[in-house]
């Protein structure tokens, strides 16, 4: 099936002089493969490195005008892959910008980079970021009928671009559980310097039970035999990491609603599948399990709509004390768009009376099996 990385054209557009593209998302989504292909169509001579390589590391190590010039070698474009394993790369990286005229530097990350400072001080002003995901169903050239074949895949299996040469189930569930054990834990424990990888995916695991609902930090630490401060420290870790996404309460401050809990969805189902082990078929799942992987699967898909369309809202969820609750609030310019998520289109609920009567000027809709596409696309 042919796939069309929409962020590509984007990526050619970021980049301009004495500026650094920073090319953001989990590993594995595809950042060196938009990269290759970027560099493909590039007919001007350039430099890459590769930040996991001990060498680029020494390359770097001493900071000067000249040891850069020595490095750069007259190239205009600098390619940096997984910039944020090298020591005080935002320094650098802000010492060649403002050193060399002319220079563009495109550097991709499977990490947030101001856990490491490098897009906080050092990049400001400096920098465009460039965000990818697993693959978005407006990625892919296939018609009404196969995406409508697919969708129980999507939802077991998620989206990374991989997947798409794996023809058997069982090459799936391999190859996502070989990514969340090599892959996705490894920069939270090298950025936080952990030695016990077994409480962050405990911890995992229990959030996987829970995707789409309001999570509690004492009980988690309980749980777990931390802090309640410890829990939400990783659970940050694991946003910047693009494991997780954390979504807020909506309010204005009125009396009954809920205004400080938080909701975290897995940026993949098939990553959230392969932290429990669970690849069974949609029919043999709970109602409430199906729920969840549903949920999970619309809030993604919108986000890399939003984000490749450049719409950008704030999202939130809505609820009451009374137990009133709406299970998407999208926010910008003061406009409020709302979306409940039901699996199947059997059931159809309407706007909260409470929502209705606070925010007498929101859109509200129903996102089911039938209306979904319009919603992600």
């Amino acid at each position: 099936m042919e796939i069309n990385r929409i962020q590509q054209l984007e990526l050619l557009k970021s980049l301009k002089p004495q500026k650094v593209t920073l090319l953001l998302g989990a590993r594995r989504v595809g950042k060196s493969m938009l990269i290759d292909q970027f560099l493909k169509n590039y007919k001007r001579p350039y430099l890459y490195l590769n930040g996991e390589d001990e060498d680029t590391h020494q390359l770097l190590a001493q900071k000067s005008v000249s040891n850069y010039s020595r490095v750069l070698n007259g190239n205009d474009l600098l390619i940096i892959d997984e910039a944020q394993s090298i020591p005080d790369i935002g320094k650098k990286l802000k010492l060649m910008v403002d050193s060399f005229k002319g220079l563009k530097i495109l550097v991709t990350g499977s990490s947030v980079f101001d856990i490491l400072n490098v897009s906080g001080e050092p990049l400001t002003g400096r920098s465009n970021t460039v965000y990818l995901y697993p693959i978005w169903q407006g990625e892919l050239k296939e018609n009404a009928l196969q995406t409508k074949q697919n969708l129980e895949d999507r939802l077991i299996f998620g989206s990374y671009p991989e997947l798409w040469h794996l023809k058997h189930n069982d090459e799936k569930k391999r190859y996502l559980s070989d990514l969340v054990n090599s892959y996705l834990l490894k920069d939270i424990l090298i950025l936080d310097g952990l030695r016990n990888a077994s409480i962050v995916f405990s911890l995992l695991k229990l959030i996987a039970y829970q995707v789409g609902k309001e999570v509690s930090y004492n009980e988690l630490g309980n749980s777990l035999g931390i802090s309640k401060n410890t829990v939400e420290k990783y659970l940050n870790l694991l946003t910047k990491v693009f494991v997780l996404y954390k979504v807020s309460a909506y309010s204005n401050n009125l009396r009954k609603e809920i205004s400080k809990s938080q909701r975290w969805y897995f940026i993949d189902n098939g990553i959230r599948n392969a932290i429990v082990s669970d690849f069974d078929p949609i029919q043999l799942r709970r109602n409430e399990d199906k729920g969840m992987l549903w949920e999970n699967y619309l809030f993604m898909e919108r986000l890399k709509r939003n984000t490749y369309k450049k719409h950008n809202p704030n999202y939130y969820f809505w609820r009451t004390y009374d137990q009133q609750e709406i299970d998407l609030v999208e926010v910008k310019n003061k406009k409020i768009d709302s979306f409940e998520f039901k699996f199947s289109s059997k059931k159809t609920p309407k706007k909260p009376i409470a929502f209705a009567k606070a925010y007498p000027d929101s859109a509200f809709k129903v996102i089911n099996d039938k209306t979904y596409l319009d919603f992600i696309l």
